[in-house]
């Protein structure tokens, strides 16, 4: 008998006996993966799948923690095993995926979901799977340098490679990404589905109705990454009148660190602490070198930011026409873009609703429903596995 769950289009998910689909889904604490799965994960208990959350990485936040625990049915659990883009070796790698799949079979789960992909090259799971390339080493390397992977970077893409071959549905948030993965990989393209979040007014936060009096620019996310590419950013603070907020950590757990001169930085911050600067209506920036998708936009979009962004394919696909594009490493162009829309508050005003109309397409309703089909096509339909040659 199939269970009483219903989506938008198509026929209700099948499952094995359960009350209702029982999905096992891996998340990290580290970026954008944590509040993917979280918003995900509420959506889909509120649609009647039951969710285990498994936490790989650090530890997540008092502040994490509180929003996961808030999520009514969500099954927490962190693992403590090692994310494989910050292991030292493949046995740490190796162990965490052998933890996983025991944890996957103790939940009972009819579907594992892998926001880390390279654990399905080490394990035998008890369901079928489905990855998200939410991002990679081989594709963050082609975006950053010229070259071959070095040795240490080799190891970990060759999990990933395996990962994608083994996996039932391979997803990833955009096409130019998709694009980016097939070609580094020499797969089939994966499934697009756009990342998605909530309205501010759905998470009880405000909506500014219009620019700020007093303008002021503002950026969020993994400062340490050099993919985020916050080093152009602070070049042009320097360059300009206003000031330029960071919100983020400067350190990240692979080591590596940012040091700003010019920018403001605001350490990692909540996000409801986030929201409250977005309220404020900045002129948000990224000059991000490599960036699958852009959360941290998204967020500032729905608020009604307006966009100042680096000119790469991902961000042209979700953004074109609702946001300013400067080369990711122009320095002064994002200066001079910056201070045109702070001293223009018409313009400002133009932006932030193009933005925000924009941003109201990638609603976690949206999301939710494009990976609801995923989890049908894999288990309505034959065996398949998605990283075919292309």
């Amino acid at each position: 008998m199939l269970p009483s769950l219903t989506v938008p289009v198509g026929r209700p998910l099948p499952h094995r006996g359960a009350p209702a689909l029982h999905l096992f889904m891996t998340v990290d604490a580290v970026g954008g993966i944590w509040q993917y799965g979280l918003d995900l994960a509420e959506e889909l208990t509120r649609r009647g799948v039951a969710v285990t959350l498994a936490v790989l990485g650090p530890e997540p936040s008092q502040d994490q923690m509180r929003a996961a625990r808030a999520i009514r049915g969500l099954d927490l659990r962190p693992l403590g095993v090692s994310l494989d883009w910050t292991a030292l070796t493949r046995r740490e790698v190796e162990a965490a995926a052998a933890i996983v799949a025991r944890e996957a079979e103790r939940a009972g789960a009819d579907l594992i979901h892998l926001n880390s992909p390279a654990l399905a090259a080490l394990a035998e799971f008890c369901a079928p799977v489905i990855a998200v390339a939410h991002s990679c080493v081989a594709t963050w390397w082609a975006a950053m340098r010229p070259g071959p992977l070095p040795p240490d970077l080799a190891w970990r893409a060759n999990l990933v490679a395996e990962g994608y071959r083994r996996v039932d549905a391979l997803l990833s948030p955009t096409r130019a990404f998709a694009e980016a993965t097939a070609a580094t990989y020499g797969i089939a393209p994966p499934r697009v589905v756009p990342n998605g979040r909530r309205r501010p007014a759905d998470r009880g936060q405000r909506s500014p109705a219009g620019a700020a009096a007093s303008p002021f620019a503002f950026t969020a996310g993994r400062l340490w990454d050099e993919g985020k590419n916050a080093r152009t950013l602070d070049r042009a603070a320097a360059r300009m009148r206003l000031p330029l907020l960071a919100a983020g950590d400067l350190k990240g757990p692979n080591a590596a660190q940012f040091a700003p001169d010019h920018l403001r930085p605001l350490g990692r911050l909540s996000d409801q602490d986030v929201a409250r600067w977005l309220g404020g209506a900045p002129i948000y920036a990224s000059a991000a070198r490599y960036e699958p998708f852009g959360l941290g936009v998204l967020e500032a979009a729905s608020a009604g930011c307006a966009l100042v962004l680096s000119d790469i394919p991902t961000f042209r696909e979700v953004w074109d026409e609702a946001a300013i594009f400067i080369a990711p490493d122009d320095d002064a162009g994002f200066a001079h873009a910056i201070e045109m829309v702070a001293a223009d508050p018409a313009i400002r005003t133009r932006l932030g609703a193009e933005a925000r109309s924009r941003a109201e397409t990638y609603t976690v309703e949206a999301m939710t429903a494009g990976v609801l089909e995923a989890y049908r096509a894999v288990l309505t339909g034959p065996p398949l596995r998605a990283g075919m040659p292309a």
